[in-house]
């Protein structure tokens, strides 16, 4: 090996170094996260998603594909965005795990109403969400996420639907997407959207597991949920702060 140890010309060390300066950017990170969990993106949904000019989020989607880490398609007068690789997902997702492994340890933080259960639009957001969304994909009902396309497919395993109480055959998806994954804002892991997700929220809401908050976005976890979700959901548990999250 002619450069030793910390020679950035090595291929896999100059690699992770690179990826590592473009994910110490806000911006950038948040960035590759929407479309590793939601799919492909305008420039100007980016934008306005992240809260930044057109101009500036250019100029970070310029570096991004400078680095390799995004793509670009031109459909008619719009360019859209998607990630270069579905295997950084991965990278993304373990980087998440981490920061949550983190936070769990921290003394004096109690798990907030954000941590754990709220909606997001009609669907579940939260730890709540995320554990729906990773027990789904680790019992094969949905397919892992790559990146390339908005919509997710159901797989072989889909009669898990049928335990969290959804009846997969009167879930109605002509005039919405069935299954779309969501990028959660605390946790920064997919949660579960779409038509799909509205009716795992209604099963929960309507088998005494969560209660709605008149009023605020936030679920109450019931008691009954406090002891029926973690068996559905292993990484789910109440009224702790958020830890190795699916």
């Amino acid at each position: 090996m002619s450069g030793g140890w910390v020679d950035a010309r090595e291929p896999v060390l100059g690699s992770v170094v690179s990826l590592a300066r473009e994910l110490a950017d806000p911006v950038r990170l948040t960035a590759l996260q929407l479309l590793s969990a939601e799919g492909p993106h305008t420039l100007s949904q980016l934008a306005d998603v992240l809260g930044v000019s057109a101009p500036r989020m250019s100029n970070h989607l310029a570096r991004l594909r400078a680095a390799g880490l995004v793509a670009v398609e031109h459909t008619g007068r719009h360019a859209v965005y998607q990630v270069a690789s579905p295997g950084l997902a991965d990278v993304l997702t373990a980087l998440a795990r981490y920061a949550h492994a983190d936070l769990a340890v921290r003394p004096g933080r109690p798990a907030t109403a954000d941590d754990l259960a709220h909606t997001c639009y009609d669907h579940a957001a939260g730890l709540l969400g995320v554990a729906v969304f990773g027990a789904l994909v680790e019992r094969g009902a949905l397919r892992p996420l790559d990146g390339r396309d908005s919509v997710l497919a159901l797989s072989a395993g889909a009669g898990f639907l049928a335990d969290l109480g959804v009846d997969l055959d009167a879930v109605d998806a002509r005039r919405r997407k069935l299954a779309t994954a969501c990028l959660d804002r605390v946790h920064r892991l997919p949660h579960l959207g779409g038509v799909l997700g509205k009716a795992v929220l209604d099963a929960f809401v309507a088998r005494g597991l969560i209660e709605p908050r008149e009023g605020t976005r936030e679920l109450t976890v019931t008691s009954r949920g406090a002891a029926v979700l973690p068996a559905l959901l292993p990484a789910f548990t109440p009224g702790t702060a958020p830890a190795n999250s699916s």
